[in-house]
């Protein structure tokens, strides 16, 4: 999984995102069944515009639920990937804002999309933004998880 997700992000082997989203659809069910949108982490510009594509937003769009781009990160932030553990909740603190959607409204249950889960502070950091701005309950969906062996 681990050298897909890179081919992904770093390759721009964007033809990757509809299977790896059917997988997470199929895998995510349960999380997605009764959500209002999906919300994919935003890059920054910046990096948004290296990369070309918000990975993100790509397996988003392959869940077969609403994508609402809600949230907007406002901070260009080292890559987490390059933080240990203990520094990276600090990274994305007040890193994303919340992005009300054209009409308005607050959808009830929202899902955040990213490729990779490490520590969770990204995903929570968007949590954090969401709740604030009225959404009832955020749920977490990714393609990977980083799980490391205890010793």
């Amino acid at each position: 999984m681990k050298d897909i997700i890179h081919a992904l992000k770093y390759e721009r082997r964007r033809t990757i995102s509809p299977r790896l989203g059917a997988l997470m659809r199929e895998r995510g069910a349960d999380l997605l069944r009764d959500a209002s949108v999906v919300v994919p982490v935003p890059l920054h510009p910046r990096r948004e515009y290296q990369r070309g594509f918000n990975q993100a937003e790509d397996l988003a769009r392959e869940l077969g639920v609403p994508v609402a781009p809600l949230l907007k990160r406002v901070v260009f932030t080292q890559s987490q990937i390059e933080l240990p553990k203990d520094q990276r909740q600090e990274n994305v603190k007040d890193a994303f804002v919340f992005r009300p959607a054209a009409d308005g409204s607050i959808p009830s249950i929202v899902v955040v999309i990213d490729d990779v889960s490490t520590t969770g502070a990204t995903l929570e950091a968007c949590a954090r933004v969401l709740k604030s701005a009225g959404v009832n309950q955020v749920r977490a969906l990714t393609a990977a998880r980083v799980v490391t062996e205890r010793r």
